[in-house]
């Protein structure tokens, strides 16, 4: 039978596109109350409506730890609880290893680490008093790897996310869970963006299943995680990766 999330309110950061999007349609259609925390309202609405009623737009600058808590605290607010927390937004630019300089080094840990660490702060704040909720952290394969392309600060920080999950798995423990999912790469528009066609495709050919990941494969695992039948798993990884790479 589906997983059933009825009854649970889910905030979903990055959620006005790309797998932020597929997990918010996801999490909707297994039963979830959905918000969509974003940079870009505009896009967050637009998105909401496609996805239909029951979906809520929160501004989020995940840069901002300000905006992280103010965020945590008005879904609660509004809503009356938080149940799952999808720390999905990040940013992925393009730049050589020796190219990278403190103010971009500074804005990756930023919105791909510092955000998520405090935002899963003030939902686990929320979490231990109800005792009960998920964390579901989005990281990505080349935090393993080191990546494949010119993307060494963003692979460090997806690294960071695995480490980040395990803490609070453990601190959760009584009370709920944390988990990572480790996309392989993914057919959005962030990776359109790099215009690399050929790149892109020699890294499919890495791939035993010979595609890259849809977001509905990856919104798919989120659904499972923030399931009770996952409520026994915590502080592990899920590859969803196509085979990329197995460990």
């Amino acid at each position: 039978m589906p997983f059933d999330l009825s009854g649970k309110v889910a905030l979903v950061t990055g959620g006005a596109r790309g797998i932020g999007l597929g997990i918010v349609h996801a999490l909707h259609c297994a039963g979830a109350s959905v918000v969509i925390g974003d940079l870009d309202t505009v896009a967050a609405h637009q998105a909401a409506a496609s996805v239909g009623d029951g979906v809520a737009v929160q501004h989020l600058d995940v840069s901002s730890v300000e905006s992280c808590r103010e965020t945590v605290a008005r879904v609660i607010e509004s809503s009356g609880q938080l149940d799952i927390l999808v720390n999905n937004a990040g940013i992925c630019p393009l730049c050589p290893l020796p190219d990278v300089d403190e103010s971009f080094f500074d804005k990756l840990v930023a919105v791909n680490l510092r955000g998520p660490y405090f935002l899963s702060q003030a939902a686990g704040a929320h979490m231990v008093s109800r005792r009960t909720g998920r964390i579901i952290n989005i990281s990505s394969v080349g935090g393993k790897t080191g990546g494949y392309l010119d993307i060494p600060v963003y692979c460090l920080t997806k690294a960071g996310l695995y480490s980040m999950t395990k803490s609070f798995a453990k601190y959760l423990a009584p009370y709920g869970t944390a988990n990572t999912i480790a996309p392989g790469l993914a057919d959005t528009a962030l990776t359109s963006r790099w215009n690399m066609p050929e790149m892109v495709a020699k890294i499919r050919e890495t791939i035993p299943m010979g595609r890259l990941a849809e977001p509905s494969d990856i919104a798919a695992a989120a659904v499972f995680l923030a399931s009770e039948e996952a409520g026994f798993i915590t502080g592990a990884t899920i590859d969803v990766n196509g085979g990329m790479r197995m460990d």
